[in-house]
């Protein structure tokens, strides 16, 4: 059906123990968060409109990030950032290039802009080379490039040098950092003052606010001015542009949230390197991995026992694979006794496909 989600965007939601397919943080924002929001919220006029610029909020995510608030637009998730990035610099008679397997979203919201896709592999390792890149840029001349730093759903990290390669052209670099508190490395955000940079973000992960549908795209100015030419008016409510300004007011309670889950990735890390066939490393909070029998047959002895995991096998490239948000210690631990038995167990099945 014309504008439906691709194949293979869907988690499944399912009435489980333990829920590790969608990437979401395995704890809430601190309760001095949820009732200082609370409270704020009992103090608002539900019945005015809420800012219309969200200025408060894209000066505080400014300040984080060094930049103007100018620079920045606050979206509702980083899919409406991303759309309406693709609005401005997209469009029929307009290419996008990206580098596969990535973020399934990217293309689908190029597809919706009427932006023609042009998607190149990446290696069996899934890392880009900044010579891969360059050749796309120079070569195929997009107007658009997406580069996912990490990358998902693979959790690979490239380096900073891809951003220098994409830029060899006149295409607008969109840099997704949805993952990014998890690599480790410095945000492109303060690349967008002097370059053809955009970066997108999300409290969607690290700052543990899926439920808020709350993302953001750092950029050139006239580029946010754009933006804002093509959003809905008012299409940020008030809780959003709230729950964004005292989250980052969180920041040390964020860091310490994202410390356990790279230590617990670590963790799952070793130990799935002896259950699994292919263990991939991850900059992000989530592992990819190839178990040694079907992962069909793997993903559905986990949901009996009441673990629940991303399937990828059906998408290109990523064959055979499942891929694992990391949770608590208790639910990685019964992940991985689950993944045992299923493995265990599975002396007879067919192996997966290369």
């Amino acid at each position: 059906m014309t504008g439906s989600l691709p194949a293979g965007y869907h988690s499944p939601q399912l009435d489980v123990e333990v829920r590790l397919n969608t990437n979401e943080s395995p704890w809430p924002p601190p309760p001095d968060f949820a009732r200082q929001l609370s409270d704020e919220l009992a103090r608002v006029d539900l019945h005015r409109y809420p800012e219309r610029e969200a200025v408060k909020l894209r000066e505080a995510v400014a300040g984080r990030h060094g930049v103007e608030a100018s620079q920045v637009f606050c979206s509702n998730g980083s899919n409406e950032a991303i759309q309406l990035l693709l609005s401005v610099r997209g469009g029929a008679g307009k290419t996008a290039a990206l580098f596969t397997p990535t973020y399934t979203l990217h293309s689908h919201l190029s597809r919706l802009t009427g932006t023609q896709v042009v998607a190149h592999p990446r290696g069996d390792d899934f890392r880009l080379s900044p010579e891969l890149v360059k050749e796309v840029v120079v070569s195929g001349s997009p107007d658009v490039v997406f580069l996912c730093i990490p990358n998902n759903p693979t959790g690979t990290l490239d380096e900073p040098a891809v951003i220098d390669a994409a830029l060899s052209g006149s295409s607008l670099v969109v840099v997704d950092e949805a993952y990014g508190e998890f690599g480790g490395v410095p945000s492109a955000a303060p690349r967008v003052a002097h370059e053809d940079v955009a970066v997108v973000r999300t409290f969607s992960k690290a700052w543990a606010m899926a439920g808020l549908r709350l993302g953001y795209a750092v950029a050139d100015q006239d580029l946010v001015t754009a933006m804002f030419d093509r959003a809905l008016p008012y299409h940020l409510d008030v809780a959003k542009q709230l729950a964004g300004r005292l989250a980052l007011s969180y920041e040390s309670e964020m860091a310490e949230r994202v410390e356990r889950i790279v230590s617990e990735r670590a963790r799952a890390l070793t130990e799935l390197r002896g259950l699994a066939e292919t263990v991939w490393d991850s900059a992000a909070n989530f592992i990819l991995f190839r178990p040694a029998a079907p992962a069909k047959a793997v993903w559905d002895g986990l949901v009996e026992r009441s673990v629940l995991v991303r399937d990828l096998s059906s998408l290109p490239g990523l064959e055979g694979c499942l891929r694992v948000t990391i949770g608590t210690p208790a639910d990685n631990d019964r992940f991985l006794e689950a993944l045992g038995e299923i493995v265990a167990g599975s002396a007879g099945m067919t192996p997966p496909r290369k």
